[in-house]
């Protein structure tokens, strides 16, 4: 066939970021007129949806990611380059990596997504991690256990309740899986494990500046999830503001009251940002960004007076029909990727244009807890066990390869049925541990070592038992 376009060299695409638009994007594009470059920072692509149940211990980082090169293998005009891109030269059409190398590029696709966005307040990350990466959801797991751990510990009643108290702070879907997760974990997976505490007491807060959790939801579904989390024993505080968060704890504003939220475990579901790449990308082009950073296109998702550059996903700002921004979720960034990489075909093919992008979108689902989900399909709402089906459904079909495919629902089936997380690993350190050497001393809580004591019940123990306890083998 002949390439009027590229002359007698294949088509060159660059694709920056291996997420589900840059990964969808080089699916499409196979076909040996293209020359398409990976180009990612990790070798793996990740399901980011499902790092809530990594967080949680009920998944393992291994079983929602897959090697880029292990997916694109038999994909021969693909190749996946492990770097960091610096900079986009958009005039002379080049790709400048962190260690130097220029890539150039007939058509390029950025799809770098987005991160986690603390609204000006970044000292915030240390003590409240977000949920974006596999290192933050390892981070926000080993919290998560380790505060039943120093409880364990620890005789002070009122630093006890601090351990055992989480907090999350926004409730988006996120917050509201790992709020739903938390509790279950307390209240089910950990509740026979200790001997000096009861998890089942511990105090989960969701928190959130807006009058009610989803707000992206309906109401009526977002009432129904509110009510699955109350039963499962979370408070929900809608309404209010964080104004500071520290090694103590948190505090909030609602209204004019100021107060002080005494927890050692803050998980941070706020907000998110686009990538830093969108900012030198808008340098670089001239182009406009939105208030979250996302780089504004046209309805061809391409960026004004660049029409050789795409822009999908949560770095890209586009609007529907109506004028109303897209949302940051997953099925925008697949039909994105997908969309750009139809319109490069069809421009090297001397092919008609494609209209301008529409997103079709599915519907929506957020995950409370065990059996319990809400669902916006098209605008039939339903909740409960039906929605946790397609809720676990569409997550299994969805994942990249079949091998993960299989043992998330091994797992998955394997959890409901007996209650127990396997993925309850403490790895890592995190800046809120507790240092056990020096704080357990200064605070005369150590434990002795001796014939072991059965101790039932908390209320029944005497007061020198409750203060301090003794630990046999």
């Amino acid at each position: 066939m002949k390439r009027e376009i590229s002359g007698n060299r294949p088509w060159r695409v660059i694709i920056v970021g291996g997420g589900f638009g840059g990964l969808r994007a080089a699916q499409t594009l196979k076909s040996d007129l293209f020359d398409v470059t990976l180009i990612d920072r990790r070798n793996y692509h990740l399901y980011q949806p499902l790092l809530g149940q990594v967080a949680a211990g009920s998944l393992s980082p291994g079983q929602i990611s897959a090697p880029l090169r292990s997916v694109l293998s038999k994909q021969k005009n693909t190749r996946v380059v492990l770097g960091s891109v610096e900079d986009i030269d958009a005039d002379s059409k080049q790709v400048v990596l962190a260690d130097g190398a220029a890539l150039p590029y007939d058509s390029l696709i950025v799809a770098t997504g987005s991160q986690t966005s603390y609204f000006g307040n970044e000292e915030w990350q240390v003590w409240a991690p977000g949920l974006k990466s596999v290192e933050e959801a390892t981070l926000v797991r080993h919290k998560i256990l380790y505060a039943f751990e120093v409880a364990e510990r620890i005789m002070d009643p009122v630093e006890r309740r601090e351990w055992l108290t989480f907090v999350l702070v926004g409730a988006g879907p996120t917050g509201v899986e790992l709020a739903g997760a938390i509790a279950d974990i307390a209240r089910q997976t950990l509740k026979d494990d200790f001997r000096s505490i009861r998890p089942e007491e511990s105090e989960v807060i969701l928190l959130d500046g807006a009058p009610r959790v989803l707000m992206s939801f309906p109401e009526d579904l977002a009432e129904k999830a509110t009510r699955s989390l109350v039963r499962l024993g979370v408070s929900v505080k809608c309404g209010v503001t964080v104004k500071n968060i520290n090694k103590e704890g948190l505090t909030i504003e609602s209204g004019e009251n100021l107060n002080h939220i005494a927890a050692k475990t803050v998980i941070w579901a706020g907000g998110i940002k686009a990538s830093s790449l969108g900012q030198i990308l808008a340098r670089r082009t001239n182009a406009e960004t939105d208030k979250a950073g996302r780089v504004k296109v046209e309805p061809d998702l391409t960026i004004p007076n660049y029409p050789d550059i795409y822009v999908v996903g949560d770095l890209a700002c586009s609007v529907d029909a109506q004028g109303k921004p897209l949302p940051g979720v997953t099925q925008v960034a697949v039909q994105g990727g997908q969309y750009a990489a139809k319109a490069i075909l069809c421009k090297v093919k001397r092919q008609p244009e494609l209209a301008p992008f529409q997103y079709s979108d599915k519907g929506s689902l957020a995950v409370i807890g065990r059996w319990a989900a809400v669902a916006n399909a098209s605008g039939v709402h339903f909740s409960g066990f039906l929605a946790w089906i397609v809720w676990a459904c569409m997550h299994v079909v969805n994942l990249v390869t079949f091998r993960n495919r299989l043992l998330v629902f091994i797992q998955w089936a394997f959890e409901d049925l007996t209650f127990s997380r396997g993925g309850r690993l403490i790895t890592g350190t995190a800046p809120t541990d507790f240092k056990f050497n020096k704080d357990v001393c200064n605070h005369d809580v150590t434990m002795k070592i001796g014939p072991a004591v059965a101790i039932t019940d908390e209320l029944e123990r005497p007061t020198h038992v409750r203060q301090r306890f003794t630990v046999g083998y």
